[in-house]
């Protein structure tokens, strides 16, 4: 019996510790599948090469079966206790600093380097971006909706869960009746992908990338090859720094030049000490902050690329 009662109180506490477990924070989002079959693409410049990227505040104003099939699934993640961040409120937030950003310029005249894309993710923070797509089909009075989900890592852009599926034929008129229909079937199982990849995060690390350039004629002369007081050489004191400061020391490194240095599937803590989602920027500046002071005393610009990645360049700002 007392086996029993202590067997009892043990899964008791098992269920509590999971049910508050953290969770992936999520944000849903038309896919550029979507996007593109309903007119709702927009061209970027990016250093001379256009690309054709989702126009996401349009594409809400303009159609009003978005908004409802975005709700919808928001409300069914929801129930299933996942937080997430509204797509709309997000565009709103982001247009508030965007006349700011345009005005924003480094000392030597350079614009910020982000696609809207990386705007918006670097907004929301949210650990998952879920892509939407679905498409109707009327068969005499009945209609039958097709989905697919696709959620991927908003830092690394890599999937990581997905579901797709066919809605029974229903008389229902509505996208988001249709919607929940068809999706109620997949997504207990789309949401335990979700949280395994959440936990996987929390155990080993979120995945960033990092580079490392040289100014080029910097006013000190310095590059990746500069020795300092042992005669150690700035790319190993920085390979040190990484072998230190990242989870269970992995990371990747890719190439090395005098003046590159390129690491990738770097992982690095979801939080900092004070409980903050932890972002490649906010990683960075560490290793901004050690390089500036004694015994190296470089000037380092940083900068990031979206959630996912930061760029160091050395010798100048």
């Amino acid at each position: 019996m007392k086996k029993f009662i202590l067997s009892a109180l043990f899964l008791a506490a098992s269920l509590v510790a999971f049910s508050q477990a953290k969770k992936p924070t999520l944000m849903v989002v038309p896919s550029d599948n979507w996007c593109n079959n309903n007119g709702f693409l927009e061209d970027y410049d990016t250093g001379g090469r256009v690309v054709r990227v989702p126009d996401y505040r349009k594409a809400l104003q303009e159609n009003t079966d978005l908004n409802l099939a975005i709700s919808t699934l928001n409300n069914l993640m929801a129930e299933r206790d996942f937080p997430l961040k509204d797509l709309e409120q997000t565009l709103k937030n982001l247009q508030q600093s965007q006349t700011e950003e345009m005005f924003t310029q480094s000392k030597s005249g350079l614009e910020l380097a982000e696609s809207p894309i990386d705007r918006l993710l670097r907004t929301a923070k949210a650990d998952i971006i879920i892509y939407l797509n679905w498409d109707v089909k009327t068969t005499g009075p009945k209609k039958t909706l097709t989905y697919i989900l696709e959620a991927k890592d908003a830092y690394t852009g890599k999937s990581v869960a997905s579901a797709q599926g066919v809605g029974s034929p229903s008389f229902a008129a509505e996208v988001p009746v249709l919607l929940q229909e068809a999706v109620i079937a997949n997504i207990d199982n789309f949401n335990a992908n979700l949280q395994r990849h959440f936990e996987d995060m929390f155990a080993n690390g979120r995945e960033i990338a990092l580079e490392i350039r040289v100014f080029q004629g910097n006013a000190l002369g310095v590059d990746l090859e500069t020795e300092f007081d042992s005669g150690t050489e700035l790319s190993e004191i920085i390979d040190q720094w990484m072998y230190d400061n990242t989870v269970a020391h992995r990371f990747s490194k890719l190439n090395m030049t005098e003046n590159f240095m390129s690491y990738e599937q770097v992982r690095i803590p979801l939080y900092n000490d004070n409980g903050m989602a932890m972002d490649a920027e906010m990683w960075g500046r560490q290793l901004r902050n050690v390089l500036r002071k004694a015994p190296y005393n470089l000037p380092v610009k940083l900068m990031n690329r979206g959630l996912g990645k930061v760029v160091l360049v050395l010798g100048d700002k």
